[in-house]
């Protein structure tokens, strides 16, 4: 019956379906614009890119996991770590900047490689050996930085600057990031490889996937993102930080599902992901403008993120 009803859904109403979260980030600032007059002003929007930046970056690579039918915990210790021993580097051991940055992002990669390993090969579940590299990853960062914020080289800290009086460097990171992000998911054979694995692992398999190649490949690019998204925190802060992005990894997941992503894989859009992101960064900095209470913004935030689960369970419901 459920298929009947889906093969008789209108244009209108599967558009809806596909692009509920833009619906509801398009509510959102009208809401908001009419709730307060600094909403829609030049520099309050900037602030809000700026906000979204190391969720949405954090949240592209988290994207590729969840798309499998995987999840990955550990992005914000990987982010920390990752800023933490290019700032490490660049200062104690006195490595150019460029090589830093690039010892950096190469241990974002193997902190994923490893999280791949213990599920592919160990088969560990991935909340398990994800929650593990977050401990593993936070530890590391406390132990380099002995507890202690790192200067950041002049040059990366640009990166938390903007270009002209007006664009957020971030922002145009986000972006291009999300770009690498669509471009994978649409136009590469790991990301067709990602959305097979995540509509049938098994099946994925007999049809010639090699699995546990692109679960590493997946997972390694997920840790390649948390040291991007790191690195800009790092530089808006002008400092690397044992504790930064500390619950950033559940604001990446929900920006992932709010997004439109089914945590039972298969399905996810970069684009989905992004306005995710921004329904976050918008919610927080509208509730902020009204003096709406910390506490409350939690309580708030939470209900979103159930919404969207529960509207994605009801969508897989609604398929069998």
């Amino acid at each position: 019956m459920s298929s009947n009803v889906l093969a008789r859904r209108s244009p209108a109403a599967s558009w809806f379906a596909e692009n509920g979260a833009l619906v509801a980030l398009v509510v959102l600032v009208v809401a908001l614009s009419l709730l307060s007059a600094d909403f829609l002003s030049v520099t309050n929007l900037l602030n809000v890119g700026v906000q979204a930046a190391v969720t949405a970056i954090l949240a592209f690579g988290a994207t590729f996991v969840i798309v499998t039918g995987g999840i990955d915990l550990s992005v914000g210790s990987v982010a920390a770590l990752s800023a933490i021993v290019l700032a490490w580097t660049a200062t104690s051991a006195g490595l150019p900047w460029p090589v830093a940055t690039a010892v950096s992002l190469a241990v974002g990669v193997v902190c994923g490689l490893v999280n791949a390993a213990l599920i592919a090969y160990g088969k560990l579940p991935p909340f398990i050996a994800t929650l593990a590299m977050l401990g593993i990853a936070r530890g590391l960062a406390l132990v380099i930085s002995q507890g202690s914020p790192i200067a950041m080289p002049d040059a990366v800290s640009t990166l938390g600057g903007t270009f002209g009086d007006y664009l957020p460097i971030p922002v145009v990171v986000m972006v291009i990031m999300g770009l690498i992000a669509a471009v994978v998911l649409n136009r590469t054979y790991p990301g067709r490889a990602m959305y097979a694995i995540g509509g049938n692992e098994e099946a994925a398999r007999l049809s010639g996937i090699k699995v546990n190649r692109q679960k590493l490949i997946t997972y390694a690019l997920s840790g390649a993102f948390a040291a991007v998204a790191g690195i800009v925190l790092a530089s808006r802060l002008a400092s690397a930080q044992p504790q930064a992005a500390a619950g950033y990894e559940l604001d990446a997941i929900a920006a992932v599902v709010i997004g439109g992503a089914s945590l039972s894989g298969g399905k996810g859009r970069a684009l989905g992901t992004f306005v995710g992101a921004l329904i976050l960064a918008v919610l927080r900095n509208g509730l902020n403008l009204l003096s709406v209470s910390a506490f409350w913004q939690q309580v708030v935030i939470g209900v979103v993120i159930a919404l969207a689960v529960l509207v994605d369970t009801l969508r897989r419901r609604g398929t069998n």
